[in-house]
């Protein structure tokens, strides 16, 4: 009973999904947009981190569920309709890693590709039982692991961070894919694993919601800075803390973890309707970010309206970048009362944008990294 399970949440958010978009957006106009986003208990902040609760009327912009990011980026690219995606920043970078190690199907789903713009970011929850004698994350080598579903964002955050931190993947014997809750469930009951993996904007509904005696079952590991394991992490994962603030009735103290990035996706769509309803949907978000970070999802006041240098082989969508960029320039000639030069400060920002590919090693046929991707046939 300290934990829900997910029938009491599926029809709550399928409403929830539907009406935080189509509010987060904040315009009038009618737009034919498609957007992924997962639904998913476990991580309620790509559920509502988008907008208001409050309902409005655009028919033509509608949004779909998923199982994760992995599945996102296969049905952008391939399902007829869908202009917009919620891709975690790992995941996207395995995409582009395993495309450039050969993979032809990375490839064909990842290169056309490009970033609308940063969002938030994602915490990395590391779970063990109360009693376990575990208390690092660097001290689960070797231990039963579930990683989430199989072609989920959780299961690529997880295996990957396994394999960064002790140079091989998770033994399969090792390795499961539960859903979260059901994770959890079982490393409180039978003892069949002894690590859940969740990856979960805080604060998160799953956690969010625990009873006090929650505390009895299971706690959570701590990224410990100090070890060499971690270090080898810190190229694709960033440094981050797990509040205690977030859940009162679990944690005492705040909790040392990891986090990636939400990434807002589309395709190098060069039709001008679609360009047209892809840089009006930027403009509104722009127009509209004060509010939403004062009225919005707490997860609103960790976004920005910046445009951040990429990693190699990541580009920005070019029409949303420079409205993007130009929407910087007159929020700061508002901020500052100074004119500004609208035609420079664009280029500038947009020769920060970094092209190319990172090179990663050729796997073999169908290791457990590739099955969390989803590319294993």
């Amino acid at each position: 009973n300290w934990i829900r399970t997910s029938g009491q949440y599926s029809a709550r958010y399928a409403f929830w999904l539907t009406v935080s978009l189509l509010a987060a957006v904040h315009f009038a106009l009618q737009l034919s947009l498609q957007i992924l986003y997962i639904q998913n208990p476990e991580q309620p902040s790509w559920l509502g981190v988008l907008g208001f609760p409050r309902k409005r009327s655009l028919q033509k912009l509608q949004v779909l569920t998923s199982n994760g990011s992995s599945e996102n980026v296969k049905r952008l690219r391939n399902e007829a309709g869908v202009r917009l995606a919620l891709v975690q920043s790992d995941v996207y970078q395995a995409f582009l890693d395993e495309a450039k190690a050969g993979n032809a199907d990375a490839a064909r789903l990842i290169n056309p590709l490009r970033v609308l713009m940063p969002l938030y970011n994602e915490e990395l929850y590391f779970v063990t039982r109360a009693d376990s004698p575990l208390n690092f994350v660097h001290e689960i080598k070797g231990k039963r692991i579930n990683v989430g579903p199989a072609g989920s964002g959780t299961a690529l955050s997880a295996t990957t961070v396994y394999r960064q931190m002790f140079g091989d993947g998770i033994a399969e014997k090792n390795a499961s894919f539960l859903t979260n809750e059901d994770a959890l469930l079982k490393l409180a009951s039978d003892n069949s694993i002894d690590v859940a993996v969740v990856v979960a904007g805080q604060p998160a509904t799953l956690f969010a919601d625990m009873k006090p005696q929650a505390r009895k079952y299971i706690k959570l590991l701590k990224v410990d800075s100090a070890a060499a394991e971690t270090n080898a992490v810190l190229k694709t994962y960033y440094p981050s803390s797990i509040r205690a603030a977030s859940y009162p009735s679990w944690l005492t103290e705040d909790v040392p973890t990891l986090t990636t990035k939400a990434m807002l996706v589309t395709y190098d769509y060069r039709m001008g309707a679609v360009q047209s309803d892809l840089v009006k949907l930027v403009r509104s978000l722009c127009e509209n970010f004060d509010r939403l970070q004062g009225e919005g999802h707490p997860k609103w006041k960790e976004a920005a309206l910046e445009l951040p240098t990429l990693s190699e082989g990541w580009s920005y969508y070019g029409p949303t970048q420079r409205e993007l960029l130009a929407c910087q320039v007159e929020r700061h000639r508002r901020e500052s009362g100074v004119a500004a030069d609208t035609t420079a400060a664009p280029d500038a920002a947009a020769a920060r944008v970094a092209k190319g590919s990172n090179a990663a090693p050729a796997k073999p046929a169908c290791p457990l990294d590739k099955k969390a991707l989803g590319l294993c046939k």
